[in-house]
């Protein structure tokens, strides 16, 4: 496969009492490591909704997500056999409301919360990495971000 594959991904997101932002995360099914809900685009759905969808799929989180993304990232995604895509993914935040208590993936994947910073250093992906930092530094900065808290 040549060229550049768009998906698409919900950033989880609640704030403590104390102001602090908290992302949810989940582990890749095939190698455990940190990662964010995350798909391809689904035929008639919105991009966000189909980041909304993942969401639920993976990490059993319900709640409200903005239409507008909170940033960009890339990876290569092995394909097996040695085959790689590039990867572009489109981020949409997501205040979570509520957690599921069994979901599609609970057998497959654990979930859990990280301040954005520790999130950043768990990730392999650098471009997400620096997304993350960048939400970290001022997150209320990002329209996305302002919207969402208002609805929290």
């Amino acid at each position: 496969m040549t060229g550049t594959a768009k998906q698409i991904a919900a950033l989880p997101v609640h704030w403590e009492k104390n102001g602090k932002l908290r992302v949810l995360m989940v582990t890749s099914r095939d190698s455990g490591r940190w990662v964010m809900p995350k798909g391809w685009l689904m035929d008639g759905k919105k991009p966000w909704r189909a980041a909304e969808i993942e969401a639920l799929e993976e990490a059993g989180a319900l709640g409200f997500i903005s239409s507008v993304p909170v940033g960009i990232y890339h990876y290569q995604k092995g394909l097996g056999r040695g085959r790689k895509v590039r990867c572009r993914v489109t981020v949409y935040p997501m205040i979570v409301e509520r957690l599921k208590r069994r979901w599609k993936e609970r057998d497959e994947r654990k979930r859990h919360w990280f301040s954005i910073r520790k999130a950043a250093n768990l990730v392999d992906e650098d471009d997400l990495a620096a997304l993350l930092r960048s939400i970290a530094d001022a997150p209320e900065a990002h329209p996305a971000f302002a919207d969402l808290r208002k609805a929290s």
